[in-house]
């Protein structure tokens, strides 16, 4: 059970393909005191882990206060950041604070590729300095990819240096044109090379000691049984079921990348948006659409529904990345 939360719309970079078009703060972000309401809301939900997103949530001048409660709250806080702030004392103080992890943006070994969609030059130094701070403060880290045609080719090498670095994890992002990314939707890759990198991952994931997720590509949870590698997770599309996500303003979203709002904190408790939202409880039905509506994975993939819902309008249409034929 994950909850994302989008504490800030503020960011100093401008990435290619963000997801919430972040760069300035949202005038009604939620205070502190609802924040902290909010983390009750979502501990009492039964969810175990909050990831604390953006924008980029180190702008947030309470961030350290917000981890440190929703630790104490009994949830693991994990972060979501693009890294470039992560000096020494920030690595040291979200330790203190009770950090889990942090998810630290890396999406080349070439630091051009890394600063051009980064939008900012130097922005690749700085995330090897991050996660270079994490690993001397014993803080966990993972290393989190967004692939494009650019850099399909190499994810797999970026995995070894992340292992190299220290990373726990490597988490590949598959894109979806929602936010700034329908501006680079011509950069996705062709089913022939999603499916080539998806089992290229899950080759990889039987070598390398640090573990590797496909985010948004729930066809890599089947493709594994079929190839016989063992992964730890349950569900390919998590999306309404047991994740969500939280915009800066209160706005609850199924998924980060599915802009279909299901709810307001501040006209509802979270906890009865989470139990009777009308579009969650669809979601949770399963009763997909076309080629999903039959397929023999439906249970364990349930297709990206926020890509369905791009190309369709519907988020319970079929995946068009779907790589078995039903």
């Amino acid at each position: 059970m994950i909850v994302s939360w989008n504490v800030t719309k503020a960011c100093n970079l401008n990435c290619k393909h963000c997801y919430r078009d972040a760069g300035k703060k949202d005038p009604s972000e939620l205070n502190t005191k609802e924040a902290k309401e909010l983390i009750k809301e979502i501990s009492k939900s039964k969810f175990k882990i909050v990831v604390f997103s953006g924008g980029e949530p180190l702008l947030r001048e309470d961030i350290y206060e917000l981890i440190s409660f929703s630790s104490k709250c009994g949830l693991r806080p994990v972060l979501g950041t693009n890294g470039t702030l992560i000096n020494k004392d920030v690595a040291k103080r979200l330790k203190k604070a009770g950090l889990g992890c942090a998810g630290i943006s890396l999406d080349s070994l070439n630091p051009e590729i890394h600063d051009e969609f980064r939008q900012k030059e130097g922005t690749w130094n700085k995330v090897l300095e991050a996660m270079k701070n994490c690993k001397d403060e014993g803080l966990r880290f993972q290393v989190h990819t967004t692939v494009l045609k650019i850099n399909f080719k190499e994810i797999t090498e970026i995995t070894d240096f992340a292992s190299e670095l220290g990373a726990s994890s490597h988490h590949i992002f598959f894109l979806v044109p929602t936010g700034r990314g329908r501006e680079i939707c011509d950069s996705s890759l062709s089913l022939t090379e999603y499916k080539m990198l998806l089992k290229k991952i899950l080759e990889k994931q039987k070598e390398t000691n640090i573990e590797l997720k496909p985010v948004c590509a729930p066809q890599f949870l089947p493709l594994s049984k079929r190839l016989g590698i063992n992964m730890s997770f349950e569900r390919g599309c998590i999306c309404g079921i047991s994740y969500c996500c939280i915009l800066p303003n209160g706005d609850i979203y199924p998924c980060p990348y599915l802009p279909v709002k299901i709810g307001n904190i501040r006209e509802d408790k979270f906890s009865l948006i989470w139990q009777k939202g009308e579009i969650l409880n669809r979601l949770r039905s399963l009763n997909y659409k076309g080629r999903c509506s039959i397929c023999e994975y439906r249970i364990s993939c349930g297709g990206c529904r926020a890509r369905a819902f791009y190309y369709s309008g519907d988020y319970m249409a079929e995946d068009p990345n779907c790589i078995f034929k039903c």
